[in-house]
Protein backbone atom coordinates (compact mmCIF):
# COMPACT_ATOMS: atom_id res chain seq x y z
CA UNK A 1 0.00 0.00 0.00
CA UNK A 2 1.20 3.48 -1.11
CA UNK A 3 1.80 6.36 1.73
CA UNK A 4 -2.01 7.59 0.30
CA UNK A 5 -5.28 6.21 1.95
CA UNK A 6 -8.15 5.39 0.36
CA UNK A 7 -10.61 8.34 0.90
CA UNK A 8 -13.24 6.40 2.29
CA UNK A 9 -13.07 2.88 4.22
CA UNK A 10 -14.17 0.72 6.30
CA UNK A 11 -12.84 0.16 9.06
CA UNK A 12 -12.75 -0.78 13.17
CA UNK A 13 -11.15 1.57 15.50
CA UNK A 14 -8.05 -1.17 16.40
CA UNK A 15 -7.20 -0.66 12.60
CA UNK A 16 -8.21 3.19 12.93
CA UNK A 17 -5.35 3.43 15.48
CA UNK A 18 -2.49 1.55 12.94
CA UNK A 19 -3.18 4.02 10.48
CA UNK A 20 -3.25 6.86 12.56
CA UNK A 21 0.55 5.41 13.79
CA UNK A 22 1.40 4.52 10.59
CA UNK A 23 0.27 8.50 9.39
CA UNK A 24 2.43 9.64 12.21
CA UNK A 25 5.70 8.26 11.56
CA UNK A 26 6.11 5.23 13.48
CA UNK A 27 7.80 2.84 12.55
CA UNK A 28 8.38 0.75 14.91
CA UNK A 29 6.49 -1.76 17.32
CA UNK A 30 6.85 -4.20 19.70
CA UNK A 31 3.86 -6.19 21.45
CA UNK A 32 2.52 -9.01 23.15
CA UNK A 33 -1.21 -10.41 21.69
CA UNK A 34 -4.03 -9.86 24.06
CA UNK A 35 -7.46 -9.34 24.20
CA UNK A 36 -8.62 -6.24 23.10
CA UNK A 37 -5.77 -5.29 21.29
CA UNK A 38 -4.83 -7.79 19.36
CA UNK A 39 -5.84 -6.26 16.13
CA UNK A 40 -3.01 -3.65 16.25
CA UNK A 41 -0.60 -6.55 16.88
CA UNK A 42 -1.81 -8.52 13.80
CA UNK A 43 -2.38 -5.72 10.87
CA UNK A 44 0.47 -4.09 12.44
CA UNK A 45 2.65 -7.04 11.09
CA UNK A 46 1.60 -6.97 7.73
CA UNK A 47 1.93 -3.26 7.29
CA UNK A 48 5.04 -2.33 9.08
CA UNK A 49 7.11 -4.19 6.76
CA UNK A 50 5.49 -2.16 4.10
CA UNK A 51 6.61 0.77 5.00
CA UNK A 52 10.03 -0.19 5.75
CA UNK A 53 9.70 -0.23 9.51
CA UNK A 54 10.36 -3.16 12.13
CA UNK A 55 7.29 -5.30 13.77
CA UNK A 56 8.74 -8.02 16.78
CA UNK A 57 6.34 -10.00 19.11
CA UNK A 58 7.95 -9.93 22.03
CA UNK A 59 7.95 -12.54 24.88
CA UNK A 60 5.53 -10.40 27.34
CA UNK A 61 4.73 -6.82 27.86
CA UNK A 62 7.56 -6.25 30.26
CA UNK A 63 9.78 -7.01 27.10
CA UNK A 64 7.40 -5.05 24.67
CA UNK A 65 7.69 -1.28 26.41
CA UNK A 66 11.64 -2.05 27.15
CA UNK A 67 11.84 -2.35 23.00
CA UNK A 68 9.87 0.57 21.84
CA UNK A 69 12.36 2.63 24.72
CA UNK A 70 15.26 1.35 22.65
CA UNK A 71 14.00 1.71 19.68
CA UNK A 72 12.80 5.48 20.84
CA UNK A 73 16.46 6.27 21.88
CA UNK A 74 18.14 5.08 18.22
CA UNK A 75 15.66 8.08 16.83
CA UNK A 76 12.47 5.84 15.75
CA UNK A 77 9.02 6.53 16.31
CA UNK A 78 7.58 3.79 18.58
CA UNK A 79 4.36 2.29 19.86
CA UNK A 80 2.85 -0.69 21.94
CA UNK A 81 -0.31 -1.77 22.33
CA UNK A 82 -2.14 -3.96 25.16
CA UNK A 83 -4.59 -4.21 27.33
CA UNK A 84 -5.56 -4.03 31.12
CA UNK A 85 -3.22 -7.15 32.05
CA UNK A 86 -0.33 -6.07 29.76
CA UNK A 87 -0.41 -2.45 30.77
CA UNK A 88 0.01 -3.50 34.38
CA UNK A 89 3.38 -5.48 33.49
CA UNK A 90 4.31 -2.14 31.82
CA UNK A 91 4.41 0.37 34.83
CA UNK A 92 8.24 0.06 35.62
CA UNK A 93 9.37 0.52 32.05
CA UNK A 94 7.16 2.94 31.87
CA UNK A 95 8.10 4.76 34.24
CA UNK A 96 11.63 4.82 33.28
CA UNK A 97 10.75 5.72 29.89
CA UNK A 98 9.33 9.56 31.55
CA UNK A 99 12.24 9.75 33.46
CA UNK A 100 14.10 9.25 31.13
CA UNK A 101 12.06 11.66 28.74
CA UNK A 102 11.97 9.08 26.07
CA UNK A 103 8.86 9.91 24.11
CA UNK A 104 6.87 6.71 22.89
CA UNK A 105 3.22 5.65 22.90
CA UNK A 106 0.95 2.94 24.76
CA UNK A 107 -2.28 2.17 23.32
CA UNK A 108 -4.34 0.91 26.32
CA UNK A 109 -7.59 -1.33 25.07
CA UNK A 110 -9.45 -1.25 28.17
CA UNK A 111 -11.43 -4.22 29.30
CA UNK A 112 -12.85 -5.06 32.72
CA UNK A 113 -10.98 -6.35 35.37
CA UNK A 114 -8.87 -6.53 37.81
CA UNK A 115 -6.38 -9.47 36.90
CA UNK A 116 -7.89 -11.64 33.80
CA UNK A 117 -11.23 -10.16 34.99
CA UNK A 118 -13.49 -9.91 31.78
CA UNK A 119 -10.90 -10.07 28.65
CA UNK A 120 -13.65 -9.93 26.19
CA UNK A 121 -16.30 -6.59 27.49
CA UNK A 122 -15.76 -3.54 27.55
CA UNK A 123 -14.49 -1.42 30.78
CA UNK A 124 -12.64 1.99 31.53
CA UNK A 125 -11.76 1.06 34.94
CA UNK A 126 -8.07 1.74 33.81
CA UNK A 127 -8.29 5.39 33.70
CA UNK A 128 -6.22 6.47 37.59
CA UNK A 129 -3.79 2.99 36.37
CA UNK A 130 -2.56 5.54 33.24
CA UNK A 131 -2.21 8.79 35.27
CA UNK A 132 -0.81 7.06 38.80
CA UNK A 133 0.22 3.33 37.38
CA UNK A 134 3.92 4.14 37.94
CA UNK A 135 5.48 4.94 41.16
CA UNK A 136 6.97 8.78 41.65
CA UNK A 137 5.94 12.50 40.56
CA UNK A 138 6.14 12.09 37.33
CA UNK A 139 3.75 14.29 34.03
CA UNK A 140 2.26 12.11 31.60
CA UNK A 141 -0.17 12.68 28.98
CA UNK A 142 -3.37 10.56 28.69
CA UNK A 143 -6.16 10.81 25.44
CA UNK A 144 -9.09 9.06 25.06
CA UNK A 145 -10.61 7.90 21.67
CA UNK A 146 -14.62 8.22 21.40
CA UNK A 147 -14.98 6.67 17.84
CA UNK A 148 -13.13 5.38 14.92
CA UNK A 149 -12.34 8.49 13.54
CA UNK A 150 -10.84 9.66 16.63
CA UNK A 151 -8.70 6.25 16.68
CA UNK A 152 -6.53 7.78 13.62
CA UNK A 153 -6.91 11.45 14.57
CA UNK A 154 -5.79 10.99 18.55
CA UNK A 155 -3.27 8.53 17.26
CA UNK A 156 -1.53 11.06 14.96
CA UNK A 157 -1.87 13.71 18.17
CA UNK A 158 -0.62 10.88 20.31
CA UNK A 159 2.90 10.87 18.26
CA UNK A 160 2.98 14.60 18.05
CA UNK A 161 2.37 15.62 21.60
CA UNK A 162 5.26 12.53 22.66
CA UNK A 163 7.86 13.88 20.22
CA UNK A 164 7.54 17.34 21.24
CA UNK A 165 7.38 17.01 24.63
CA UNK A 166 9.53 14.09 24.90
CA UNK A 167 7.32 12.26 27.24
CA UNK A 168 4.84 8.81 26.97
CA UNK A 169 1.82 9.13 25.88
CA UNK A 170 -1.07 6.81 26.25
CA UNK A 171 -3.77 6.38 24.97
CA UNK A 172 -7.40 4.43 26.34
CA UNK A 173 -9.66 3.03 24.20
CA UNK A 174 -11.89 -0.01 25.30
CA UNK A 175 -13.52 -3.06 23.84
CA UNK A 176 -16.40 -0.81 22.00
CA UNK A 177 -14.33 1.31 20.12
CA UNK A 178 -11.60 -1.32 19.33
CA UNK A 179 -14.21 -3.62 17.45
CA UNK A 180 -16.77 -1.06 16.21
CA UNK A 181 -16.92 -0.73 12.16
CA UNK A 182 -17.54 2.74 11.02
CA UNK A 183 -17.05 4.42 7.45
CA UNK A 184 -14.78 6.79 7.76
CA UNK A 185 -12.66 9.31 5.45
CA UNK A 186 -9.16 9.49 6.30
CA UNK A 187 -7.13 11.85 5.20
CA UNK A 188 -3.29 11.43 3.26
CA UNK A 189 -0.46 11.19 4.71
CA UNK A 190 1.32 14.43 3.62
CA UNK A 191 -2.01 16.50 4.72
CA UNK A 192 -1.44 15.69 8.34
CA UNK A 193 1.04 17.96 10.32
CA UNK A 194 2.95 15.33 11.60
CA UNK A 195 5.82 16.63 14.50
CA UNK A 196 9.32 15.22 14.94
CA UNK A 197 11.60 15.46 17.63
CA UNK A 198 14.11 18.52 17.64
CA UNK A 199 17.82 16.99 17.08
CA UNK A 200 20.59 19.12 18.60
CA UNK A 201 22.60 21.64 16.11
CA UNK A 202 25.27 21.54 18.05
CA UNK A 203 28.57 19.41 17.39
CA UNK A 204 28.34 16.00 19.31
CA UNK A 205 31.61 17.68 21.86
CA UNK A 206 28.98 20.16 22.91
CA UNK A 207 25.91 18.47 23.22
CA UNK A 208 24.46 18.00 26.69
CA UNK A 209 21.52 16.29 26.69
CA UNK A 210 19.34 16.97 29.49
CA UNK A 211 19.91 20.97 29.17
CA UNK A 212 16.48 22.52 29.20
CA UNK A 213 15.52 25.10 26.72
CA UNK A 214 13.08 27.43 27.39
CA UNK A 215 10.47 25.26 26.70
CA UNK A 216 11.56 22.82 29.35
CA UNK A 217 12.17 19.97 26.67
CA UNK A 218 15.88 19.06 25.44
CA UNK A 219 16.78 18.32 21.74
CA UNK A 220 17.34 14.17 21.42
CA UNK A 221 20.13 13.03 19.78
CA UNK A 222 20.06 9.28 18.55
CA UNK A 223 22.07 6.19 19.79
CA UNK A 224 24.59 5.65 16.71
CA UNK A 225 24.32 9.52 15.07
CA UNK A 226 27.86 10.27 16.81
CA UNK A 227 26.30 11.65 20.16
CA UNK A 228 27.10 9.88 22.95
CA UNK A 229 25.23 10.26 26.51
CA UNK A 230 24.00 8.49 29.53
CA UNK A 231 20.63 6.90 30.01
CA UNK A 232 19.48 5.87 32.89
CA UNK A 233 16.21 5.47 35.58
CA UNK A 234 17.87 7.19 38.31
CA UNK A 235 17.60 10.59 38.92
CA UNK A 236 20.35 12.60 36.97
CA UNK A 237 22.37 15.53 35.92
CA UNK A 238 21.99 17.89 33.04
CA UNK A 239 24.72 14.95 31.02
CA UNK A 240 22.77 12.31 32.00
CA UNK A 241 24.64 11.11 35.43
CA UNK A 242 22.79 9.94 38.88
CA UNK A 243 23.06 13.06 41.20
CA UNK A 244 22.45 13.16 44.83
CA UNK A 245 22.42 16.89 44.97
CA UNK A 246 19.19 18.35 46.24
CA UNK A 247 19.26 21.52 43.57
CA UNK A 248 20.24 19.33 40.60
CA UNK A 249 17.06 16.81 41.63
CA UNK A 250 14.83 19.89 42.61
CA UNK A 251 16.06 21.61 39.32
CA UNK A 252 15.42 18.40 36.89
CA UNK A 253 12.06 17.07 38.70
CA UNK A 254 10.92 20.62 38.03
CA UNK A 255 11.88 21.01 34.48
CA UNK A 256 9.73 18.08 34.16
CA UNK A 257 6.79 19.48 35.34
CA UNK A 258 7.13 22.69 33.93
CA UNK A 259 7.61 21.35 30.09
CA UNK A 260 4.13 19.56 30.21
CA UNK A 261 2.47 22.76 32.36
CA UNK A 262 3.53 25.24 29.67
CA UNK A 263 1.78 23.36 27.00
CA UNK A 264 -1.48 22.87 29.02
CA UNK A 265 -3.15 25.34 26.09
CA UNK A 266 -2.32 22.51 23.41
CA UNK A 267 -2.39 19.31 25.56
CA UNK A 268 -5.65 19.80 26.68
CA UNK A 269 -8.50 18.73 24.71
CA UNK A 270 -12.16 18.68 24.52
CA UNK A 271 -15.20 18.72 22.05
CA UNK A 272 -18.65 20.09 23.05
CA UNK A 273 -21.94 19.54 21.63
CA UNK A 274 -25.08 21.97 22.28
CA UNK A 275 -23.28 23.22 24.93
CA UNK A 276 -24.10 27.24 24.31
CA UNK A 277 -26.93 27.27 26.07
CA UNK A 278 -27.28 24.24 27.93
CA UNK A 279 -28.29 23.94 31.73
CA UNK A 280 -27.53 20.47 32.45
CA UNK A 281 -24.17 18.40 30.79
CA UNK A 282 -23.13 15.39 30.59
CA UNK A 283 -19.60 15.00 30.79
CA UNK A 284 -18.19 11.68 28.86
CA UNK A 285 -15.31 9.98 27.39
CA UNK A 286 -14.28 7.14 25.59
CA UNK A 287 -17.48 4.56 24.14
CA UNK A 288 -19.66 5.91 26.94
CA UNK A 289 -19.45 9.74 25.29
CA UNK A 290 -21.12 7.87 21.87
CA UNK A 291 -23.86 7.04 24.23
CA UNK A 292 -23.80 10.67 25.55
CA UNK A 293 -23.74 12.00 22.67
CA UNK A 294 -26.73 10.05 21.59
CA UNK A 295 -28.25 10.72 25.12
CA UNK A 296 -27.89 14.57 24.58
CA UNK A 297 -29.57 14.64 20.97
CA UNK A 298 -32.55 12.83 22.41
CA UNK A 299 -33.03 15.17 25.10
CA UNK A 300 -32.42 18.18 22.85
CA UNK A 301 -35.42 16.59 20.87
CA UNK A 302 -37.47 16.77 24.09
CA UNK A 303 -36.29 20.43 24.18
CA UNK A 304 -34.33 19.75 27.32
CA UNK A 305 -31.10 22.48 27.62
CA UNK A 306 -28.61 19.28 28.03
CA UNK A 307 -25.30 19.40 26.72
CA UNK A 308 -22.09 17.39 26.10
CA UNK A 309 -18.73 17.93 27.28
CA UNK A 310 -16.48 14.77 25.66
CA UNK A 311 -13.06 14.71 27.29
CA UNK A 312 -10.17 14.25 24.93
CA UNK A 313 -7.55 14.35 26.90
CA UNK A 314 -8.25 12.72 30.67
CA UNK A 315 -4.56 13.65 31.54
CA UNK A 316 -3.04 16.60 32.53
CA UNK A 317 -6.49 17.03 33.12
CA UNK A 318 -8.71 20.01 31.71
CA UNK A 319 -9.73 21.92 34.82
CA UNK A 320 -9.76 24.95 32.57
CA UNK A 321 -11.72 23.95 29.66
CA UNK A 322 -13.81 21.57 32.37
CA UNK A 323 -14.40 24.70 35.27
CA UNK A 324 -16.76 26.82 33.10
CA UNK A 325 -18.96 24.18 32.10
CA UNK A 326 -19.52 23.41 36.02
CA UNK A 327 -20.38 27.55 36.62
CA UNK A 328 -22.46 27.37 33.75
CA UNK A 329 -24.56 24.05 34.53
CA UNK A 330 -26.86 23.39 37.26
CA UNK A 331 -26.00 19.91 37.26
CA UNK A 332 -23.58 17.73 35.70
CA UNK A 333 -23.72 13.54 35.10
CA UNK A 334 -20.35 12.03 35.05
CA UNK A 335 -21.22 8.74 33.25
CA UNK A 336 -18.12 6.06 33.58
CA UNK A 337 -17.27 2.18 33.25
CA UNK A 338 -16.16 2.34 36.87
CA UNK A 339 -16.57 3.09 40.29
CA UNK A 340 -16.07 6.37 39.76
CA UNK A 341 -12.78 8.07 38.58
CA UNK A 342 -13.03 10.90 36.28
CA UNK A 343 -16.25 11.68 38.51
CA UNK A 344 -13.51 11.76 41.08
CA UNK A 345 -11.37 14.46 38.83
CA UNK A 346 -14.72 16.72 38.02
CA UNK A 347 -15.61 16.75 41.81
CA UNK A 348 -11.61 17.91 42.49
CA UNK A 349 -12.24 20.60 40.29
CA UNK A 350 -16.01 21.92 41.23
CA UNK A 351 -15.33 23.99 43.79
CA UNK A 352 -19.41 23.58 44.96
CA UNK A 353 -20.64 25.45 41.52
CA UNK A 354 -23.16 23.13 40.77
CA UNK A 355 -24.05 19.28 41.67
CA UNK A 356 -22.19 16.58 40.09
CA UNK A 357 -24.09 13.45 39.64
CA UNK A 358 -21.81 10.11 39.24
CA UNK A 359 -23.59 6.90 36.83
CA UNK A 360 -21.25 4.01 37.06
CA UNK A 361 -21.87 0.38 35.40
CA UNK A 362 -19.18 -2.24 35.93
CA UNK A 363 -20.89 -5.37 34.58
CA UNK A 364 -18.92 -5.69 31.22
CA UNK A 365 -22.16 -3.87 29.57
CA UNK A 366 -22.07 -0.31 27.70
CA UNK A 367 -23.65 2.48 29.04
CA UNK A 368 -26.69 3.00 26.84
CA UNK A 369 -28.59 6.22 25.59
CA UNK A 370 -31.74 5.02 27.23
CA UNK A 371 -30.35 4.14 30.08
CA UNK A 372 -29.02 7.60 30.27
CA UNK A 373 -32.08 9.81 29.81
CA UNK A 374 -33.87 8.83 32.82
CA UNK A 375 -30.97 10.74 34.75
CA UNK A 376 -30.93 13.79 32.02
CA UNK A 377 -34.22 14.22 32.55
CA UNK A 378 -34.31 14.14 36.36
CA UNK A 379 -31.55 16.63 36.17
CA UNK A 380 -33.29 19.25 33.96
CA UNK A 381 -36.61 18.92 35.96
Amino acid sequence: MSGNLPNRRLIQGNEAIVEGALAAGCRFFAGYPITPASEISEILSARMPEVGGTFIQMEDEIASMGAIIGASLAGTKSMTATSGPGFSLMQENLGFACIAEVPCVVVNVMRGGPSTGLPTSPAQGDVMQARWGTHGDHPIIVLAVSTVLDSFEITVRAFNLSEKYRVPVIILSDEVVAHTRETVSLPAWEDLEVTDRISPDTPPEWYVPYEGSSSGVPDMAAFGKGYRYHVTGLVHDVRGFPTQRPEEIEAFTSRLFRKISQGFHEIQKVETVFMEDAETAVIAYGSVARSAHRAVIMGRSQGLRVGLLKLVTLFPFPRRLVEPVLHQCKAVLVPEMNMGQISREVNRVNSSACRVIKHNRFDGQLITPEELMPRIEKMTS
